[in-house]
């Protein structure tokens, strides 16, 4: 198998578990993501962190909420990680620092926009 073909089984898997815990309102850790979805070694958080950029921006471009928003760190008290933010900033999405009020709301502003989203579905 290629790393290519490697690499599509992963994404459908990291896929199916994202649309899952947004279908039950959990969160998941980018470590929990990579272990449940078996990105491949070396540097699977690095991988999982480009393709959820790729995610972010179809989400963005299709209109919809950004999927990306239910991955966080474990390190961060329920907050992405800072790259989260600083891609939502190039996307034209968010305008602040990443972390700390500002952008908690931000966040939840995401999570809220994606709840509502899935319960119009």
């Amino acid at each position: 198998m290629t790393d290519h073909n490697d690499s599509k089984q992963w994404a459908k898997r990291a896929e199916i578990l994202l649309a899952s815990a947004a279908g039950t309102g959990q969160l998941i850790t980018y470590a929990g993501l990579a272990e449940a979805a078996r990105i491949p070694g070396p540097h699977r958080i690095h991988k999982l962190t480009s393709w959820l950029e790729q995610l972010a921006a179809l989400d963005n471009q299709m209109g919809q909420p950004i999927r990306s928003a239910l991955v966080i760190s474990r390190s961060r008290d329920g907050l992405p990680a800072p790259g989260f933010f600083a891609h939502c900033q190039m996307l034209g999405l968010y305008e602040g620092p990443e972390s700390g009020p500002q952008a908690r709301r931000f966040h939840q502003s995401c999570l809220s926009a994606f709840s509502a989203f899935q319960s119009e579905r």
